[in-house]
């Protein structure tokens, strides 16, 4: 355990440099909180059969510059937009504004929506701990460990210019290392299992590299991706970033089979220590199968329900897109790649760590 925190920590140190260039790099100006005190004016209009309603606002600052400042915000104009939502008399919301002839035009971004997160994720921690018990929390704390991980030490790595793919691969295993010894304790079930997640990573970082390059994906065709360019002052590897959010994605499954596998491996064998390597190899796969099949259905369901909207444009046939057209665009080849290589990953790992268990657990 001693070794795991030392670890930790310098990870953590040598990622502070790093965290100051990124927090330099990047910044929100004129982003402020704000109340609707007053809902001035409304005007319903109809944009392709569907009702939007304009409303002009009063509204009063409440952090930062605008605390306490009251404010109007005019929504009632000639331009139509596809989004707009309809605001209350006491909705908090993140305003914006441009300076202009010595005034202020001010313009709502969007709701405030922390209090009703906060709310899901108590209940969220409290049913874990409930139901999972130990197991639960320290559940939570890997939770915890990853969500820091991937927030303070990858992206701010990859904001300041480092390569994504290297930074996600080296990021993705040190989590990995942290949430099974930790969550498994420092033993052999837990080496064997960060070399099998090892071997695997490799194999899907391979193969990751390859068909995005014979994809030829870009990494551009996200809709998040047109609002990353130009914000950071270092240039950002779109495709490297690609290639990282696959293995990112693919990090969490592998977790969960490598793990199940070797413990599928050490009960087999406590229940009959004179099996060979060869019957507990087989009755381990055996069972292994089932969890593969309902983690490649759950694998390509999260995929699925993530891009439900892409997977709408399969039901545009009557508008000239065919199957093979809709796969051949790549917004939809990416999550097809995405999908298929964190499936292959999870198909790799168990072998691997069935073999390695079998071979070297004893």
């Amino acid at each position: 355990m001693k070794k795991i925190l030392y670890f930790v920590l310098v990870t953590l140190f040598l990622s502070v440099p790093v965290l100051v260039r990124a927090e330099q790099a990047f910044s929100y100006d004129n982003l402020y909180e704000a109340r609707v005190v007053k809902v001035l004016n409304e005007k319903d209009v109809f944009q392709d059969g569907k009702k939007i309603t304009q409303q002009n606002l009063h509204l009063v600052g409440l952090k930062g510059d605008l605390k306490d400042v009251e404010f109007d915000f005019y929504g009632i104009s000639d331009i139509r937009v596809l989004l707009a939502y309809h605001y209350r008399v006491g909705d908090k919301v993140l305003v914006n504004y441009v300076e202009g002839d010595g005034e202020r035009e001010y313009f709502i971004i969007d709701y405030v929506r922390r209090g009703s997160l906060y709310l899901l994720a108590l209940i969220f921690i409290l049913l874990v701990i409930l139901v999972g018990r130990k197991k639960g929390l320290m559940s939570l704390v890997s939770l915890g460990i990853s969500l820091f991980i991937i927030m303070k030490l990858i992206i701010p790595f990859i904001i300041s210019g480092y390569d994504p793919v290297l930074v996600s691969t080296v990021g993705g295993l040190i989590i990995l290392t942290i949430l099974v010894y930790l969550t498994e304790g420092f033993n052999k079930k837990s080496h064997l299992g960060i070399l099998s997640l090892f071997i695997t990573l490799s194999f899907v970082l391979i193969l990751s590299i390859v068909f995005t390059k014979l994809a030829r994906l870009t990494g551009l065709a996200q809709e998040d991706a047109i609002f990353l360019i130009g914000s950071f002052k270092e240039q950002i590897n779109f495709q490297g970033l690609l290639l990282a959010g696959i293995i990112i994605g693919t990090v969490g499954a592998l977790d969960d089979v490598v793990i199940n596998q070797i413990e599928i491996v050490e009960n087999i064998r406590l229940a009959n220590k004179d099996l060979t390597n060869k019957q507990v190899w087989e009755m381990s796969l055996s069972v292994g199968r089932a969890h593969f099949g309902a983690m490649i259905n759950t694998l390509f369901l999260a995929y699925a329900g993530a891009s439900l909207p892409l997977l709408l444009l399969f039901g545009l046939n009557g508008q000239g897109l065919g199957f093979l057209q809709v796969v051949n665009k790549e917004v939809i080849a990416t999550e097809v790649v995405r999908s298929l290589i964190g499936a292959i990953g999870v198909a790799i790992s168990l072998p691997v760590s069935t073999y390695l268990a079998v071979n070297f657990k004893k």
